[in-house]
């Protein structure tokens, strides 16, 4: 594959040609906020919005997720516009979110927590009317709990379930406010049909998915 020169926020970065500037820039220790993104996926979701970046020559910030790298590619990470497109998008996620980072299991390794620190902007921002669903947590599963209420719909635990392991034990269901991942026919987390890897734990961004206190999810390879 060939090899291109490209400048990521005044940084000379070479990287393959055609590969997604959002790992070119985390592989080369430049963040970018994401919470939809997995390496593995062959294309990406763009679900998250969170990935905006400028580039010269477009007229509006892209998706870093979705923007192949090429020759003498300029990238502005902390443009003021592309800034203002995630701040919007996290705050959007927030207020549907309940934050309780201190009795959360997620706390410190939440991606929410990692973003909002790096956009900076306060996880209990009250820019947007607070819309809370309020359903309830299910803990049938004897090695993880699922809280939809934390979830941000990324999607990541659905693709891991049904296109790298094969099986469609998760899914989305509904649409628009009441849209969530679930299991087939609403049943609770215990009726998975599953071989039991819990790589939907490992991949969850923000503790929607968590492993019961005392256990660990195993490391995502």
């Amino acid at each position: 594959m060939k090899t291109i020169s490209l400048i990521i926020d005044s940084r000379p970065i070479t990287a393959p040609e055609g590969q997604s500037l959002l790992w070119v820039a985390l592989d080369n220790g430049i963040y970018i906020p994401n919470l939809c993104a997995l390496r593995d996926r062959p294309e990406p979701a763009a679900a998250c919005r969170l990935c905006f970046v400028e580039v010269a020559g477009k007229e509006q910030p892209a998706t870093a997720c979705t923007e192949p790298v090429t020759e003498g590619m300029v990238v502005n990470t902390r443009g003021e516009r592309a800034l203002r497109l995630a701040r919007t998008g996290l705050e959007l996620l927030l207020a549907s979110h309940p934050v309780d980072c201190a009795h959360c299991l997620a706390n410190r390794t939440c991606e929410l927590q990692k973003i909002a620190r790096h956009l900076g902007v306060k996880l209990n921002t009250k820019r947007f009317r607070q819309l809370r669903r309020d359903l309830p947590i299910d803990d049938s599963h004897p090695r993880f709990t699922y809280d939809p209420n934390k979830c941000v719909l990324c999607g990541r635990c659905v693709w891991v379930c049904q296109k790298r392991n094969g099986r469609n034990s998760l899914s989305f269901a509904h649409r628009g406010f009441q849209r969530r991942v679930t299991t087939f026919a609403d049943e609770p987390m215990a009726s998975l049909n599953c071989d039991d890897c819990h790589e939907c734990v490992s991949v969850c961004p923000t503790g929607a998915l968590a492993p019961h206190e005392g256990k660990k999810a195993p490391a995502l390879t």
